[in-house]
């Protein structure tokens, strides 16, 4: 295959930013892309094949407006990249980028990261009730947490409710002293982590007290009606039928609700059905509900679990088709 080359202008400042320490993420695009990547005097040289370059220089030219803006890139920025440049769409990397949910209490932005993540954010904005299903690491949890605090912030809730069910994952944790509270927390702590970095500890407390924020696990949902509230019903693998019906039930006038849950950790006893599995599948025809799935593509943290997510569908799906 013959080659060609393509030059660019890449200003110094942004040169770190994207290259990486000790060029750690151009040497990913090479290798990904099979192109050889030069950089002199501000002049940034792509050699290798012509889709090839034009991939790689898509990539890049990406990443760059991303530093542009202020981002930190990351590895995770890179690897996204990479998997758009495949489809030729690696320019869908700024829309995405330029969708700020809301700020953190130390000003950080949070917006969706991924096509998967933009779709779910643009969906829970658009529907009653969504549906969040994917592995670990794809911000089901947190970007719907964003949501509910930026739907508060702008009093098109009154409250914001986050529950999940109180249930072991596969350990038994034996007597917890305490209070009824203290006895509970431990199982919603995710919630807590989430929320304490968006609003802050103290407005957290504040908004608590009040009675506009309720941490409580799903059992307190039986017999309520929430109007006006925004509902997190976090790890839903881990409900029963009955239990998801109860929480669906509860839903009034003027609420969202978002269910979260990776359909790969359940935590039921042998035998149990999972309230969500049968939710997908009674639910999915109905106007005003979304069922949006994200996959190990969707996952924002370290780059080893996705690689750790996507090993595991791997081994599942072979041992599925050998049984």
């Amino acid at each position: 295959m013959s080659e060609i080359g393509t030059l660019m202008d890449i200003e110094g400042q942004y040169v770190n930013a994207v290259f990486g320490h000790m060029d750690k993420f151009v040497k990913k695009i090479e290798k990904a892309l099979h192109v050889s990547v030069i950089y002199r005097e501000e002049k940034l040289k792509i050699v290798g094949g012509e889709v090839n370059v034009k991939r790689a220089a898509g990539v890049i030219e990406s990443l760059v407006e991303l530093a542009k803006k202020g981002n930190e890139i990351t590895e995770q920025n890179v690897d996204y990249a990479l998997s758009l440049a495949v489809s030729d769409s690696t320019e869908v990397l700024l829309e995405i980028d330029n969708d700020i949910i809301c700020r953190t209490i130390n000003g950080k932005p949070i917006k969706p990261k991924t096509l998967g993540q933009k779709r779910y954010v643009d969906s829970i904005r658009k529907n009653t009730v969504v549906f969040g299903i994917g592995p670990a690491g794809t911000g089901k949890t947190y970007l719907a947490m964003a949501m509910a605090i930026t739907a508060f912030k702008n009093n098109e809730v009154n409250r914001i409710i986050l529950t999940r069910p109180a249930i072991e994952a596969g350990e038994n944790l034996g007597f917890l002293p305490g209070d009824l509270q203290s006895k509970v927390d431990p199982y919603l702590r995710p919630l807590y982590d989430a929320i304490y970095q968006i609003m802050g500890a103290d407005g957290y407390l504040h908004n608590s007290e009040k009675g506009l924020i309720e941490v409580a696990p799903l059992a307190y949902m039986r017999g309520r009606t929430l109007d006006n509230a925004f509902i997190i019903l976090d790890e839903a693998q881990n409900t029963t039928p009955a239990q998801m019906k109860m929480f669906l039930t509860r839903i009034g006038f003027g609420s969202k609700v978002v269910v979260t849950g990776d359909m790969t950790q359940k935590d039921l006893p042998k035998g149990t059905v999972s309230g969500l599995d049968m939710a997908v599948r009674v639910l999915r025809d109905i106007e005003d509900i979304a069922l949006m799935r994200l996959t190990n593509e969707d996952v924002v943290r370290h780059p080893l679990v996705q690689r750790i997510v996507k090993a595991y569908e791997e081994y599942e799906r072979k041992r599925a088709k050998k049984n």
